[in-house]
């Protein structure tokens, strides 16, 4: 049988970068072994489950490159692919364990669980149903029924022992029998609980290789107790290393971003995030860490991801997401910028694809993501200029600032070439005039165009402004600092 590997998220918010590790590892398995990544939808929670989210993850999944082959959209012959329409499967396998004496009907209300599992804390005892409605003979059921109780269903625990696996991650693992319970398999609505339903799921999908995170390792025992039960032969678990903030605890909101849209708005490019996620957990050869998306499919193996946890680090993120923009051909580094800043709201469509590729190039090696060509390069897109405050105090406080920038100003004006060459002639020439470092000229200049201490190319940045928008900077910033200068009229 070929492998065939399945991510199944349900629709109840977005795609967290935990999810999305999930998703790639099942994605670059299936690759790799020429099998099948298919896409399941967990939706059988109608109340927190909504189109929009769907529709997030859906959206984050082909942002990062991850095709299924089967699913939502896709189609495939092991539909359907969302649990809410799958209901008559699970009710058919039910009735199947219930003659087999597998499963029984629980009329317990909530109250009265809730009741139990508080005296049972307060005995000191763990939480667990105590099989009560287990024994039930058709007279009882049928007191409950006229009662108008309406049973849930529960797996009939088999008894004492262990439950185990050879985890592909973990190696092996068991678990004690006494520690579960008879747990819900089906609840009094009808809807399947977790645990059935993706027993069912997996076994009608032929999935081959379960992939997912450990925090799931306590449901693989009620899994395969499943599986046992109904005469199945079980997929291969692997259960792969939690990923946590860089103070050890799990990864969460209070750690900054942590779905794929938000990396996205963010500026990190999809090579970048599917690289680094691919590291959280996993290693070639201990030295490489820059690959494509089409190097992981052929170089992952489930065998090389630890069992440790993985710590998410912001700084290595930003690192290799620099990497991947890099590598990018300068046409399309370009056209993910441009892209990028439209969507933030910059109107650069009048723009000419030589003035695009100027300001990417002049950004040069500090893009490390697409927002920070917002952040670098601000000046040039940006109507109103902001000033820092603290880089116009230091302005301030230096003599004949506004006399050298009208005389920079006539030079500029002057310049009919207006290249990178001329601007710089012109500047370096004149400091040579004033009897200053061109550094200093050069650093009034960076002020008065860019409003910081620390800009790119001072020649690159004027170019890039254009004449008549650096002339007007020009003189703005030198009518400002004779306003500002002590004993100037108000």
């Amino acid at each position: 049988m070929s492998v065939r590997v399945r991510f199944a998220p349900s629709p109840t918010g977005y795609l967290h970068v935990g999810g999305a590790r999930t998703a790639l590892y099942n994605y670059l398995f299936a690759r790799g072994q020429g099998g099948a990544f298919v896409l399941r939808i967990e939706d059988t929670d109608a109340a927190r489950s909504t189109p929009e989210a769907l529709g997030a993850i859906l959206e984050s999944l082909e942002w990062l490159g991850l095709r299924w082959d089967e699913g939502p959209g896709v189609g495939g012959p092991h539909g359907p692919y969302f649990q809410s329409e799958r209901r008559d499967r699970y009710q058919v396998r039910a009735r199947a364990l219930t003659e087999a004496g597998a499963a029984y009907p629980c009329y317990c209300t909530a109250e009265e669980l809730e009741k139990r599992r508080q005296s049972q804390l307060a005995r000191g005892e763990a939480s667990r149903y105590d099989g009560r409605c287990r024994g039930l003979d058709a007279a009882a059921r049928a007191r409950h029924e006229a009662d108008g109780r309406v049973a849930a269903l529960r797996f009939a625990l088999p008894g004492p022992g262990e439950t185990g696996w050879d985890d592909v991650v973990r190696g092996e693992v068991s678990f004690r029998n006494d520690v579960l319970d008879d747990f819900v398999i089906l609840r009094s609505d009808g809807l399947p609980t977790y645990n059935y339903a993706c027993v069912v799921d997996d076994h009608e999908m032929e999935i081959t290789h379960v992939i997912r995170g450990d925090d799931h390792i306590s449901n693989t025992p009620r899994q395969l107790l499943l599986y046992r039960a109904f005469g199945w032969i079980p997929p291969a678990f692997a259960h792969v290393p939690m990923i946590l903030g860089e103070d050890g605890t799990r990864l969460s909101k209070r750690h900054g971003a942590t779905s794929v849209a938000a990396y996205r708005d963010l500026g990190y490019v999809p090579e970048g995030l599917v690289n680094f996620l691919a590291l959280l957990g996993w290693a070639y050869d201990g030295q490489r860490e820059i690959f494509t998306l089409a190097e992981l499919e052929q170089l992952f193996r489930l065998e090389r991801v630890g069992s440790n946890p993985a710590i998410f680090n912001p700084a290595k993120l930003e690192w290799v997401n620099a990497q991947h923009l890099r590598m990018l051909k300068e046409e399309e580094r370009v056209a993910r910028v441009v892209q990028f800043l439209e969507s933030r709201g910059y109107a650069l469509g009048a723009r000419s694809p030589e003035w695009r590729t100027a300001l990417v190039r002049t950004i040069g090696d500090r893009l490390k993501t697409l927002a920070d060509a917002e952040t670098q390069a601000d000046f040039a897109f940006r109507d109103q200029m902001e000033m820092d405050p603290a880089a116009w105090a230091e302005f301030l406080d230096r003599p004949e600032v506004a006399p050298r920038l009208r005389r920079l100003g006539e030079r500029v004006r002057a310049d009919a070439e207006f290249s990178l060459a001329s601007l710089e002639s012109l500047t370096r020439a004149l400091s040579v005039e004033l009897g200053i470092k061109a550094g200093e000229l050069i650093g009034l200049m960076r002020i008065a165009l860019t409003g910081r201490k620390v800009s790119p190319g001072i020649f690159e940045v004027m170019w890039l402004l254009g004449k008549e928008r650096a002339l007007a900077r020009l003189d703005q910033a030198a009518a400002r600092w004779e306003r500002e200068q002590p004993g100037a009229r108000v």
